[in-house]
């Protein structure tokens, strides 16, 4: 079993070449035709950033902790962490079900590697996050002057929620080939997971007897610590960091098996 695992990862990464010129591709036509080009990666957070803070800080009144000290810009940097690292599962997850189905040419052409087409979809996702990451950290520079080390740890605290979204991403691109309304389910379960994370509130705020449903939510943890990390300069907890990490391993291991295992009817149902 471990040997097989070796063997795919292996695999996986001699596509190395044909994934970054993917990738680069899909970055590229996500603005393709626009007069300001890539330059929306940088322009739509932070529109998002500053439309989700007036909404929440001024016209709900919304603060971060009950004794209300929590400034505005401070709340404006919690609520663009979570929502830039929850971006990340939803925009991977949401393609998912429409990935081999929208490149279904790929489907009949026995040399093409179609695992590789949500790892793309990852890459991409993952590239706008990178950039929302330094807007909050130039940011938070320029209008508090601080910067943490901690928030370094960027890559070792997003892990777990790459693989997470990457064996879900198998899993779903293949489950939507053979039925259909996957993509519509993903695309309800998708907001409603997203007010049931931590995202808009902190988890001090919900009420005992809800607090082991969100418990059960990976993304919970995640965006705890990178808040924990960006924010306020602590470090994450690295029991759950661990415990995230092999459940994203597990998923994703699952997620490729499963791609690995169906893909053999996708010509069929295409």
């Amino acid at each position: 079993m471990m040997s097989s695992v070796i063997k795919e990862i292996k695999y996986i990464f001699s596509q190395k070449s044909l994934i970054n010129q993917f990738t680069k591709r899909e970055i590229l036509n996500r603005y393709k035709g626009s007069y300001l080009g890539i330059i929306w990666s940088f322009v739509t957070p932070l529109m998002m950033l500053t439309i989700y803070t007036f909404v929440f800080s001024v016209i709900f009144q919304a603060r971060w902790d009950t004794n209300g000290e929590t400034s505005k810009v401070e709340f404006a940097f919690i609520l663009f962490t979570g929502l830039f690292v929850f971006n990340v599962f939803s925009e991977v997850v949401s393609q998912a079900p429409n990935l081999i189905i929208a490149n279904s040419n790929y489907v009949k052409k026995v040399v093409f590697p179609l695992e590789i087409l949500p790892i793309v979809a990852l890459g991409s996702a993952l590239f706008q996050a990178l950039i929302s990451y330094l807007i909050l950290l130039v940011a938070m520079l320029i209008l508090t002057g601080t910067f943490y080390w901690t928030a370094l740890l960027f890559p070792i605290i997003i892990l777990p929620l790459l693989l997470i979204s990457l064996g879900l991403a198998w899993f779903l691109a293949s489950l939507g080939v053979y039925i259909r309304d996957v993509g519509q389910i993903v695309s309800i379960v998708i907001p409603a997971l997203m007010f049931m994370s931590p995202i808009f509130y902190p988890i001090s705020s919900i009420p005992k007897e809800f607090q082991f449903i969100y418990s059960l939510n990976p993304i919970t943890y995640i965006v705890e610590d990178m808040r924990r990390a960006i924010i306020w300069g602590q470090l994450p907890h690295w029991g759950a960091v661990i415990i995230e990490l092999l459940i994203g391993l597990t998923i994703s291991i699952l997620g490729y098996i499963w791609f690995k295992k169906t893909r053999k009817g996708f010509a069929d149902v295409l």
